[in-house]
């Protein structure tokens, strides 16, 4: 959830969507996102909108949070009409959504499941920090619904933590693993960061060592990007940390998968792994193949039958919206065919089953083009899908480019 909102349109102050996006939906598979914007502490690589209690100031506060999000949940449904679309995957991010009561997690969780139904078999995930949960609270979650955690493991290693500023023991990370499992969560998610400044091939190998013996259904494993904004972009700046090396990157990225795809776990998506298709997180699915999600919460992003939308930034104002009885959406983008055709080019080449050359149309060049691209060693040799190989991986937004010419 980027802090910055992009430029667009003003959106209705009632959140009224155009007829032609009414009509798509229900057509496609529907998710809901949850956008919880509270940090204890703000890493300093983080550039999502997220607020520590000293940067909200007065006027806002985690205990009446849940109370705007339902009250979001039940504008949605009413924006969205009586359509029949069960609600397939529910995302918590953040921020840290575990920071509220699991019980006002559940409350969010079931207006949903209230106004829209849940799908059978529903995915329901939260993100949690290591600190933030413990067994009593994990328990409670899975009581509540939820049925997906994603811990925000980052790093094994004390000083890699240190300038990523995350204060989570990483100790802590297999004790409240093994709490959700005996909770009941069936589908457990490790998220890592590589490439921060002064870490090795070591300290990243100790953090695949430190992920694997937990045994995870999932792993995410992301490179550090140096964000404008952020307090690492400003020490990067000073000279007190130098950039992430993009040869290091690579290097890491080689690892991960190849750790990785030896302990069973197969590459979906370029930077997500899982056990099998039943562990693949079917709501981030939904994102990389354009279906249609509603964003609750400041700042999140929505999309519904070619129509995107975003709310206002800043908790308060958000806030503000619901209790005048107003849409917090703020501005929107109606996406013609094009548009929506380049950001399945974008999105559906990161994917493991790939990108139908249907989606690539009539372009001049492609079959030049795609013959280049398997002669590169970018894609593998298909008649009927663009797939990336590993090094087709580590240059994406490359291949991207070059097919959209």
């Amino acid at each position: 959830m980027p802090s910055a909102l992009p430029e667009g349109d003003l959106a209705p102050t009632d959140g009224a969507l155009p007829a032609a996006a009414l009509v798509e939906f229900g057509t496609r598979p529907f998710g809901v996102y949850v956008h919880v914007p509270f940090c204890r502490v703000r890493c300093g690589y983080c550039d999502f909108n997220t607020y520590t209690a000293e940067e909200l100031g007065g006027g806002v506060s985690r205990s009446s949070y849940a109370d705007q999000a339902v009250a979001e949940i039940r504008l949605a449904r009413t924006v969205l009409g009586q359509t029949d679309a069960p609600v397939e995957t529910v995302f918590l991010g953040g921020g840290t959504p575990t920071l509220l009561a699991p019980e006002d997690l559940g409350r969010m969780l079931a207006a949903i499941d209230d106004e829209f139904g849940l799908a059978p078999g529903a995915e329901v995930t939260t993100e949690a920090n290591p600190d933030s949960v413990d067994a009593d609270s994990l328990a409670r979650l899975r009581d509540a619904g939820f049925t997906r955690i994603s811990f925000g493991m980052q790093s094994a290693v004390p000083h890699v933590l240190a300038v990523l500023d995350r204060t989570h023991d990483p100790e802590r990370v297999p004790v409240v693993f093994e709490a959700a499992r005996a909770a009941g969560f069936d589908q457990i998610s490790l998220d890592l960061i590589y490439g921060t400044p002064g870490e090795s091939a070591a300290d990243w190998s100790t953090t695949l060592d430190a992920a694997l013996a937990c045994a995870p259904d999932h792993v995410s494993a992301y490179s550090l990007i140096v964000e404008d904004g952020t307090a690492l972009a400003r020490r990067v700046r000073r000279g007190e940390l130098p950039m992430p090396d993009d040869d290091d990157l690579a290097d890491k990225y080689v690892q991960a998968d190849e750790r990785l795809s030896a302990a069973g776990l197969g590459w979906y998506e370029v930077s997500n792994w899982a056990r099998d298709d039943a562990a693949r997180c079917r709501h981030n699915l939904a994102y990389w193949r354009g279906t249609d999600w509603w964003g609750i919460g400041p700042g999140a992003h929505s999309h519904v039958g070619g129509v995107r939308w975003w709310n206002v930034k800043h908790p308060t104002a958000y806030a503000a919206r619901l209790a005048d009885g107003l849409s917090p959406a703020h501005a929107r983008e109606v996406l013609d065919e094009e548009t929506r055709a380049v950001e399945r080019v974008l999105l559906e080449v990161r994917l493991r089953e790939g990108l139908s050359l249907d989606v690539l149309g009539t372009r001049t060049g492609t079959e030049t083009v795609l013959h280049e691209l398997v002669t590169d060693g970018l894609v593998e040799d298909r008649s009927d899908r663009v797939v990336l190989t590993r090094r087709g991986r580590l240059l994406a937004d490359g291949v991207v480019r070059r097919l959209l010419g």
